[in-house]
């Protein structure tokens, strides 16, 4: 079997090279075919690039079958002739590889290039479709290059190719199909529920799917077109037209048309007019991948004046006017060794994946989500499958789906637990997300050091170590005997606590009572809510009394709470009121500072309804990212936002197009160019400091 593992960086020689050639050769059959390969891109351009350079100092050794120098590694063949050839790209992997391809172009059409084009590389399968009279008549898939394969059985599945233009034109309009990542997720709980393997990743799925007939099923895939040329039967005023119109420009038609195109996503192509300017887009592009509902593997950049591309020519693969930066892989090829169950602090039993270590986006992965027991079953994993594993930007890694055509007969099933992994009870499996049937009971040591943390109650002294040494004394077995049962010779009792670090953490715990409901709300870990819901749940109620006597229909009032959410945050109000009313009786406070009740008769729709507290950001949504300076230095991330809804606004973690506002400290990163791509408003922390000056302690 050929994994990433066996890919060498350099060929010593010619044996070395002639098996890297059948290896390139076969992954590229694969790929091409069905969709499937033992290398995953990484790995297969690592291939290709020992292959040229072994060439390359070894020209008179150079194999026929090489992959390199041919359109999809001359691996596949067609048989409806292209109008025009159908190429591939050469690559690029950094920018000062980057600026000197620019100026090898530039020195072979004698001139400046005037107007540069990026696009984001789109991570799906290229193919030709063919409009007459504005029907859309036939698809071909890239081939060979000189000749595709016809899938028209595949008109109508695709979405954003539609099956009638805006205008009777005959037109050839190029494009990747793909599956975004919903369809993706969608494809393969269809497929396995038709007794199929899982897809190992969406680029897979859609070279599969695109070709597959005469399923009984069918699944929906995506178009962005990136061309457009005449055919025979084109009007003749259209057919000289469109070989002289830019790039961008012959885009735009295309969007008229009707056809997809990058410009309706958040990484729109856009034309620039200097190198340093390409990679600055580049850039852009790279941060805000992680968001992107579908996959990219780079960034196309063209040359966008159709003179200067008629200027540079092709070669026999790829156009000499345009190249591929490819971006760092966020995906790779390993083996699932064990799975792992760990118990979390509300007693949630989580799956985590152990896996040979890999590197992905800059960083050794050894450990992935696996999210629940029916995702496990839904992906059909095994112990010693070959996984794709997905990484980018912070996401945690997640398996995509196993590489089920690598399977050797030796992988093994995935043992559920039967039994509580911390402590033995039984498991309650009513809902996908298992837990212990004795909830944050089980795993009170990590419930009562979240209750501690900076961002819940700040008991400063009281870390991991320390409520270890409580719990195993006897002293402290839940949240509230911290405040009711401790006592000073208690913990003087205790190994290494001396009357300092007693009257310390004493102190402490007298400063904990005065955090707002907030905070004890997020203290107390209720399911289904986090630091951000606590808060909105908190000034919405305003008091503990008012969120308890909420049913789900009231909860649901809440911004963020919907109809699954609602009766899971209610449910467990009603298992922690021993709790509450304990920390209650014991001081701690359960109002929040500046919130009033609801009105009885406020519902979601009603326009008459409380508006958000009054303030410097009332009705605005923001965003926080980077380091903060100033005033604002000393605060976590989870105090600013607390300070945002202070002065009324709406804390948020992800931009989008409904973000009103931007913090962007020093290091702001994806967010802060998802904004500039977004057009919202930014300011620097000073700025934002004096706009909420009159809310800062």
């Amino acid at each position: 079997m050929t994994t990433t593992s066996a890919v060498p960086s350099g060929l010593p020689d010619a044996a070395a090279y002639a098996q890297a050639v059948r290896d390139a050769r076969s992954a590229a059959a694969a790929y091409y075919d069905g969709g499937t390969s033992a290398l995953d891109d990484d790995a297969y351009d690592r291939l290709v690039r020992a292959i040229t350079a072994y060439e390359t100092e070894r020209p008179e050794q150079v194999l026929p079958d090489s992959p390199s120098g041919k359109v999809a590694g001359g691996a596949v063949e067609g048989d409806v002739p292209h109008t025009v050839p159908m190429l591939s790209l050469d690559n690029v992997f950094s920018g000062e590889e980057f600026t000197t391809w620019a100026a090898s172009l530039e020195r072979r059409i004698g001139r400046e290039v005037a107007q540069w084009n990026v696009q984001p590389k789109l991570d799906g399968l290229a193919i030709a479709a063919r409009y007459q009279d504005g029907r859309l008549t036939r698809l071909v898939t890239r081939g060979d290059g000189t000749a595709g394969e016809d899938v028209s059985h595949a008109i109508g599945t695709v979405e954003g190719l539609p099956d009638r233009l805006t205008e009777p034109v005959t037109i050839e309009v190029r494009g990747e199909v793909l599956m975004t990542t919903a369809q993706f997720e969608y494809a393969n709980a269809v497929r396995t529920e038709h007794g199929g393997d899982p897809f190992a990743n969406p680029r897979n799925a859609a070279a599969g799917t695109l070709r597959a007939k005469d399923r009984a099923y069918t699944v929906p895939m995506t178009f962005f077109g990136y061309g457009v040329l005449p055919l025979p039967g084109t009007a003749p005023d259209l057919a000289a037209e469109l070989p002289e119109l830019a790039h961008g420009a012959l885009l735009d038609r295309a969007a008229a048309w009707g056809v997809n195109t990058p410009a309706s996503t958040q990484v729109p192509g856009v034309v620039v007019t200097t190198v340093a300017a390409v990679v600055e887009r580049v850039e852009e592009i790279a941060a805000l991948r992680a968001d992107l509902p579908f996959g990219i593997d780079g960034i196309v950049v063209k040359a966008d004046l159709a003179a200067d591309q008629v200027a540079a020519g092709s070669g026999s693969r790829a156009p000499r006017w345009a190249v591929a930066f490819k971006l760092p892989a966020v995906e790779k090829i390993t083996k699932l060794l064990d799975v792992e169950w760990n118990v979390g602090r509300t007693g949630i039993i989580a799956p985590r994946a152990v896996l040979e270590p890999v590197e992905i986006d800059g960083s050794t992965v050894t450990y992935a989500t696996l999210h629940n027991p029916a995702d496990i079953t839904r992906r059909g994993l095994l112990i010693g499958d070959q996984v794709m594993v997905y990484k980018a930007g912070d996401i945690i890694p997640r398996i995509e789906a196993p590489v089920a055509h690598l399977r050797t007969g030796d992988e093994r099933e995935i043992v559920f637990p039967t039994e509580c992994p911390q402590c033995g009870s039984g498991i309650d499996t009513s809902e996908q997300r298992w837990r212990c049937e004795r909830g944050r009971n089980c795993h009170v040591v990590a419930s009562i050091t979240y209750a501690a943390g900076r961002d819940q109650l700040d008991i400063e002294g009281l870390g991991h170590t320390r409520v270890v040494q409580l719990v195993e004394a006897g002293l402290v077995g839940s949240l509230p005997d911290l405040f009711d049962r401790l006592t000073r010779d208690q913990l003087l009792s205790l190994e290494r606590m001396g009357e300092t670090s007693t009257d310390n953490l004493m102190a402490a715990l007298a400063a904990a009572k005065a955090q707002p409901l907030s905070r004890v709300l997020c203290a107390l870990g209720v399911r289904a809510t986090g630091r951000s819901m606590s808060r909105r749940i908190a000034r919405y109620f305003a008091t503990m009394d008012g969120i308890r006597a909420a049913d789900a229909e009231a909860m649901q009032r809440v911004d963020g709470i919907g109809a699954e959410k609602a009766p899971v945050i209610v449910a467990e109000l009603a298992e922690l009121a021993e709790q509450i009313d304990r920390l209650a009786a014991a001081g701690l406070s359960m109002t929040e500072p500046g919130a009033t009740p609801p009105a009885a008769e406020d519902a979601p729709d009603d326009p008459d309804a409380p508006q958000a507290d009054g303030g410097p950001l009332a009705g605005l949504k923001v965003v926080v990212t980077g380091a903060m300076t100033g005033p604002l230095a000393k605060l976590s991330r989870n105090q600013m936002n607390e300070l945002i809804e202070r002065a009324g606004g709406k804390s948020s973690g992800s931009v989008s197009k409904n973000t009103s506002l931007v913090v962007a400290g020093e290091g702001a990163g994806s967010k802060r160019a998802k904004a500039e791509s977004l057009g919202v408003r930014l300011a620097g922390p000073d700025e934002f400091a004096e706009m909420v000056a009159d809310f800062l302690d």
